[in-house]
């Protein structure tokens, strides 16, 4: 029993050795907002949106594109399409009558991913910058001009931004984010950030090459091959949007762990980066690497040894922790657990982290997912 408990106490220990050790480069750092020399330019932007079935949302996200804070001559939207509704003829007649934004229409025969769509979006791309960004999510007026500043510096060749209000109002969502966002900033100051957001990020035209045709992290995988071929990949919580999340526990699982599985596959595939290409390889990486595999792993380790502890100690005992942890789980995904809320969101990503390895080592993980309606709602 003693061996057990102490296994458990080894095991959580390990688990929250990243966070400590991110809170003491954190004082130790103390970042702010972009590490980019940022300065006003205005080069030519390609926007590549790709759409399936979105014809109730994808004239507001054309209209999104279209508040954008930036002279529309220098803009093309590039859509990839490979709907079997009525989108691409509602994103051509939104664009009949304009003679800005230019518009590059690729129509797909059938869908077969993301990724593939992707890569045929950003070769049809023509201009200097390119932004990816999503269908359901809403993007800040500034946020281009933010992101071309950025760019402006000659060691940054991509950044992404900053989910600063979650569309259906999940808090245990934002709370997630604003950890996230306290990580990245910490990340793009040391070297280069890991994650890129679907919602809005930014390339050099020049710095982009092909993702994996199967890939399902594919902003986060294109920003990585960009840090390995030389550039810097930053975060700047000045460039701001929104997309929709669900907080009920089932709901979220489909959304958050299909984007864990994509992240953990992707760190898995990247493992030659491991203690190279500067601190991004020997800090960014390694925090990464703990945070989304070794923690998750450690923690259900850990939790199962002291289940064990607890029935050797006293049979019935044990009992005591699922019924602790199913409370969590409904205290937490109903938002009800007042100030302890963003300490439940960093646990509930961890469960996503830990199922999204136990799915990928059975085999799980295609480029195809299925449309999340009730978000698309949220959009709307």
């Amino acid at each position: 029993m003693k061996r057990l408990a102490r296994l458990a106490g080894l095991l959580f220990f390990l688990a929250g050795l990243p966070y400590a050790l991110f809170l003491l480069l954190l004082g130790l750092v103390r970042p702010e907002g972009s590490p980019a020399e940022k300065r006003p330019q205005e080069p030519t932007v390609s926007v590549v949106l790709p759409t399936y079935n979105e014809e109730r949302i994808v004239e507001n996200k054309l209209e999104d594109i279209l508040a954008l804070d930036y002279p529309m001559e220098k803009v093309e939207v590039v859509v990839v399409d490979s709907s079997d509704d009525a989108t691409p003829d509602l994103v051509e007649a939104f664009f009949a009558e304009r003679d800005a934004p230019t518009l590059t229409l690729l129509r797909e025969d059938e869908r077969r991913g993301l990724a593939i769509a992707l890569n045929e979006a950003y070769a049809a791309a023509s201009n200097e910058v390119v932004v990816k960004t999503d269908c359901d999510s809403k993007i800040a007026p500034d946020a281009l001009r933010e992101a071309v500043a950025n760019l402006a510096d000659p060691a940054v060749q991509g950044v992404t931004g900053r989910n600063v209000d979650v569309l259906g109002g999940s808090e245990v969502e934002e709370g997630y984010r604003d950890v996230q966002a306290r990580i990245q900033t910490l990340e793009s100051h040391l070297d280069s950030t890991l994650i890129f957001h679907g919602p809005f990020s930014a390339f050099e035209r020049d710095a982009i090459v092909p993702i994996d045709e199967d890939s399902i992290a594919d902003d986060t995988e294109l920003a990585m091959k960009i840090r390995k071929n030389g550039g810097r990949v930053v975060f700047d919580p000045a460039i701001q949007y929104m997309e929709a999340s669900h907080s009920a526990f089932r709901k979220r699982r489909k959304q958050k762990d299909r984007r864990a599985m994509g992240l953990v596959r992707l760190l898995s595939r990247n493992r030659d980066a491991l203690f190279r290409h500067g601190l991004y390889g020997w800090v960014v990486l390694p925090f990464n690497w703990c945070f989304m595999v070794l923690s998750p792993w450690a923690i259900a380790a850990g939790i199962v040894a002291f289940t064990l502890a607890l029935a050797a100690f006293g049979g019935p005992l044990a009992l005591a922790v699922p019924v602790l942890l199913l409370s969590v789980v409904a205290l937490g995904s109903t938002e009800r657990l007042g100030p302890a809320q963003p300490a439940y969101a960093l646990f509930d990503t961890q469960i996503s982290l830990w199922w999204a390895s136990v799915r990928l080592l059975q085999g799980e993980g295609g480029p195809i997912w299925e449309v999340d309606a009730e978000l698309r709602e949220q959009y709307e």
